[in-house]
């Protein structure tokens, strides 16, 4: 348009002379302009295909690095999305309110039961002394290790000696296969121990050592058994020594630490209840 507008005012000053001179520089200018409006530039992806031009190696790397820093700082605190504490630890204090997400796993070697235990050292009522609370313990212990172990082959057991809510008797079991925590997250849930219900779901803890209090073990942790970690509550040494030989013979006689689809008997407790 601007051309044209030129042309127009060059007419009326006369300084075209001649008319159809006129008439056929404006036509050349006017089908100049079309071609300008209608022109439209080539894609960026056209013209590297065209042309085959690289790809700047630093632009392919940038999604790749962003996952790699994302996956890093995964159930970690750094991490502004996923709870640091449900992730290590399968249980958080906030519960259902807690700010960030609590990704439950789809499958996973390790169960988790909450409030299974019912610690007497915490009822107000309670006049067991020591021996007779390790004993209480003992009974129980065993008779979890050797219920659990008719799902499949058991790595490790544990049992929280914490009393705030979140962790009070939460018991948590480690099989060596997937397969065997699923089956037996599945059964437990329609079951029942000490005349109450028992609830039973998936755990992301996979290692213990990160999830239990480092202080517990040692000097002994300030917070006592309001820690947001695991306190661990042990067996005496004789029952642990006695559990794992028994197991190693029971696997090695059922030849079920050859992952066989088939179910032996597990060993039966040896110990009665207190």
């Amino acid at each position: 348009m601007i051309w044209t507008s030129e042309l127009l005012s060059r007419l009326w000053l006369g300084k075209f002379p001649d008319f159809t001179c006129v008439a056929l520089h404006a036509e050349t200018i006017l089908q100049s302009t079309c071609r300008l409006r209608t022109y439209t530039a080539p894609s960026q992806h056209s013209f590297s295909e065209q042309h085959h031009l690289p790809v700047s190696p630093v632009a392919a790397r940038k999604p790749i690095i962003m996952a790699q820093y994302l996956a890093s700082i995964f159930g970690t605190e750094q991490d502004k999305v996923n709870c640091s504490f449900y992730y290590k630890i399968g249980a958080c204090r906030h519960g259902d309110r807690c700010s960030r997400k609590h990704v439950k796993p789809s499958y996973s070697q390790t169960i988790l039961m909450p409030n299974l235990y019912q610690n007497p050292a915490f009822d107000p009522k309670n006049r067991m002394n020591a021996s007779q609370l390790q004993n209480h313990f003992d009974a129980f212990y065993e008779d979890i290790w050797c219920e659990m172990c008719k799902y499949g082959e058991l790595e490790e057991l544990v049992v929280c000696d914490n009393n705030n809510d979140h962790l009070i008797g939460n018991v948590y079991a480690r099989f060596k296969y997937e397969e065997s925590a699923q089956k037996a997250c599945d059964d437990l849930n329609s079951r029942w121990y000490a005349a109450r219900p028992i609830y039973c779901e998936l755990s992301p803890v996979t290692d213990f050592r990160e999830a239990c209090c480092r202080l517990n073990s040692g000097e002994g942790c300030v917070r006592g058994g309001f820690c947001n970690f695991i306190h661990r509550k042990n067996p005496s040494d004789e029952l642990d020594r006695d559990l794992m030989l028994s197991t190693k013979k029971w696997l090695k006689e059922s030849g079920a630490n050859k992952r066989s689809p088939t179910r032996s008997p597990s060993p039966e407790p040896t110990r009665k209840r207190y």
